[in-house]
């Protein structure tokens, strides 16, 4: 195996990206190394890149979180825990430094990382590594979300239980998993706002209703459908910067007497607007580090990894834009994130 790798490596604060050599990594005990073969740009990798937010603990970085390549080599105890994990098996992995206190041997962004083994699975065969990369982080602030609100991952909502669940932002990444994670749940009616040219899709995914979040009436269209279905609306989850206060403003008429929840998945600033009566609590996974392995196992190799091979769960969105010029392309690829998208999740082959 080679003794060094190329990274795109962020020398400073503010960026850009410079492709440069680093030491390749031996993985320690429950890790994995990774040749990295796609990878996909998310909201955080722009603003770590480019902002410096959330804060990047050690420079030079290397940063990125979404991967999909082949594994390189198993550390100690990941035979055991992981048997389906070997030398050259397909997988997709969150490949992030965030729970590593920076270090760049763990981000995506280079020929080869490290990844916790919780957070890596098989790729099925029918994938491609385009696929496989948009994935992880999505499904992991997918199912954050709910654990956040103290919605835990084994709930199974039954239709006697009447429980429905706004979704703003459904065409984003998160928010395509947010509703096959809401589905998994057992939500009787899931709602969700888009474009209206991501409504078939996203009904496809499990919405059951999707409203056009341009319209100057939505907040009372979601009301109507709400007290049409006659479900209980009390949760939602606020996928996308500027949801927040329509959300509530839904929530004030469906919740009634009862406490609602809100969970907020973009940074949730000091004077978000409130509701009475509202917890609103922004997306976070657990701090104690062994339960929050033991979540991200559960999210990976519980519900990703079932999924994915019975067919319940599917790589979105479905749009993928791959842009070219690999490590050395990241730069140019991060700004047309930037310059915006919609539906689609952006993807770099290395």
């Amino acid at each position: 195996m080679t003794k060094t790798h190329l990274a795109a490596i962020l020398p400073q604060k503010g960026g850009p990206f410079v492709v440069g050599e680093r030491p390749t990594p031996e993985p320690g005990s429950n890790e994995v190394l990774i040749e990295i073969k796609a990878v996909a740009l998310n909201p955080v990798d722009y603003n770590q890149r480019t902002l410096g937010v959330p804060p990047v603990p050690v420079y030079p970085a290397v940063i990125g979180q979404d991967a999909a390549g082949v594994v390189a080599k198993l550390g100690p105890g990941v035979a055991s825990t992981s048997p389906e994990l070997k030398p050259g098996t397909r997988v997709l992995a969150l490949a992030t430094s965030f729970y590593r206190d920076g270090l760049p041997d763990y981000g995506a962004f280079q020929q080869f990382a490290l990844a916790q083994s919780e957070l890596v699975i098989p790729l099925p065969d029918s994938l491609s590594f385009e696929q496989g990369a948009i994935m992880p982080l999505a499904v992991t602030t997918a199912w954050n979300a709910w654990t956040t609100i103290n919605i835990p991952l084994n709930t199974r909502f039954t239709p006697q239980d009447n429980q429905a669940v706004l979704i703003w932002g459904g065409a984003s990444s998160c928010g395509t998993f947010a509703i096959q994670t809401a589905k998994t749940l057992g939500f009787t009616r899931i709602y969700t706002t888009a474009s209206p040219k991501h409504h078939a899709y996203l009904k496809s995914l499990g919405a059951h209703a999707v409203f056009d979040y341009h319209s100057p009436t939505v907040v009372s269209q979601i009301v109507n459908a709400v007290k049409h279905d006659g479900v209980i609306l009390r949760t939602a989850h606020c996928v996308v910067n500027g949801g927040l206060q329509p959300t509530l403003d839904v929530l004030k008429e469906t919740k009634g007497d009862a406490k609602a929840k809100v969970v907020y998945s973009p940074p949730l600033p000091p004077d978000h607007p409130t509701l009475e009566n509202t917890e609103i609590r922004m997306n976070w996974p657990p701090l104690d580090p062994v339960e929050r392995d033991r979540h991200f196992y559960e999210c990976f190799h519980g519900w990703l990894k079932d999924g994915l091979r019975s067919g319940s769960v599917v790589p979105s969105p479905a749009n993928i834009q791959v842009e070219g010029g690999g490590l050395e392309g990241l730069n140019s690829a991060l700004e047309k994130w930037n310059a915006g998208v919609s539906g689609t999740k952006i993807v770099v082959p290395l």
